[in-house]
């Protein structure tokens, strides 16, 4: 008996590892279990649905059972791992064992809660799914007012989405900037005044502490004293990857589950893409990485195993307030940042002692540079 590749997760992580795993496999049973509704959709596009007017239905691209058609494979939705057992290669639902010849990590990353006090904290939504993404616009059917907890990359693109799509906008985080981990200062106040010229209300420093109805709506209460009136709010305070089931199996956990540059965890044959995933000592929560991965973990399946290499990563933020495409300087790796331009069209570049590209930070007009810029950088993981 041939036992499956077993693939946990079917965001795009797994479901683009079952695509191109199919291209030099036809043969192996497949088998996707998720604990959502196994629709595929892209992910990026949960934050420009409202300015496109798109529900939830629209933003699908397959049902589960075309999907299952198309891969060959079995798909079980709404289904929710229980344990695993790597000794044995055997997973766990409930009281239900199922043997895998391979398994597959590529259940994302979950969002960061944190506590609020008051009897308005039911109408705190995450967006990290399109389950997610249904709840949310079902309950902004007729609202005006969006608070948004969370200055980054998501909390940023939701609020210009938003915004385009009629809401009134305000963000609060406890930050200085927009996008502090991913922004030189220059280039974060470029993407804050094109919001802000949209539009948007920022309110940085302060942190949201109680959340109360009042009426129809909300009182959002913050540290500094301010209070807020909204109808809901959107909690894109960032993303933490899931490795609890993971880490209860004994496979070796960091910030993610840690995986070789063959993707295989600490247990042999148990491999681990995504948001999940830390590849050689890297999480990064983009969809460039997933899909180098992807191709590269879909030789290692098919009995060809590859090294997966990062290039140069630039990440394009949906901010069309003010475009930015930004690549970060290799971790480890300093240099002097050098502004160049004004206004909202800045070229931002980090270069290293010996002039050597490390990063940018493209915005406005200057997104035009990013190809020529690109073929400078340094590859990640070469």
């Amino acid at each position: 008996m041939t036992f499956p590749v077993v693939i946990i997760g079917t965001g795009l992580a797994g479901y683009n590892l079952a695509r191109e795993f199919r291209k030099l496999d036809g043969d192996t049973p497949l088998l996707l279990i998720t604990a959502d509704d196994g629709r595929s959709y892209s992910k990026p596009m949960l934050s420009t649905g409202f300015a496109k007017h798109k529900d939830a239905d629209d933003l699908c691209m397959a049902e589960p059972g075309v999907m299952a058609e198309q891969l060959k494979a079995e798909i079980r939705t709404h289904t929710r791992i229980s344990g695993i057992d790597p000794g044995h290669k055997r997973l766990w639902i409930g009281e239900e064992a199922i043997e895998y010849r391979d398994l597959v990590l590529a259940w994302g990353a979950q969002t960061v809660q944190v506590p609020i006090d008051g009897d308005g904290v039911e109408r705190v939504f995450p967006i990290n799914d399109l389950e997610d993404y249904a709840r949310f616009r079902a309950a902004a059917a007729g609202k005006q007012r969006v608070l948004i907890l969370g200055a980054g990359l998501i909390g940023c693109e939701f609020a210009n989405d938003m915004r385009l799509g009629g809401f009134e906008v305000d963000v609060v985080a406890p930050c200085e900037q927009v996008m502090p981990t991913l922004l030189h200062p220059a280039a974060a106040a470029s993407v804050q005044a094109g919001l802000e010229g949209l539009g948007v209300r920022f309110h940085l420093g302060p942190v949201l502490t109680r959340l109360q109805q009042a009426g129809e709506g909300l009182e959002a209460h913050l540290s500094d004293g301010q209070v807020i009136a909204c109808d809901l709010v959107v909690s894109a305070i960032g993303l933490r990857p899931r490795t609890d089931l993971a880490a209860a199996a004994g496979l070796q956990i960091n910030r993610g589950v840690v995986v070789d540059r063959q993707l295989r965890t600490s247990h042999n044959n148990i491999f681990a893409l995504g948001d999940c995933a830390e590849v050689d000592g890297i999480n990064l929560l983009y969809v460039m990485p997933l899909m180098a991965c992807a191709r590269a973990l879909a030789q290692t399946l098919a009995g060809n195993p590859t090294l997966v290499s990062y290039g140069p990563m630039p990440i394009t933020v949906k901010t069309p307030a003010c475009p930015l495409v930004v690549s970060p300087p290799p971790v480890g790796r300093e240099g002097n940042w050098q502004v160049e331009g004004q206004g909202s069209d800045l070229k931002v570049l980090c270069h290293a002692a010996d002039g050597q590209l490390l990063g940018y930070a493209l915005t406005g007009s200057a997104v035009m540079e990013k190809l020529a810029l690109n073929r400078q950088l340094p590859a990640l993981m070469a």
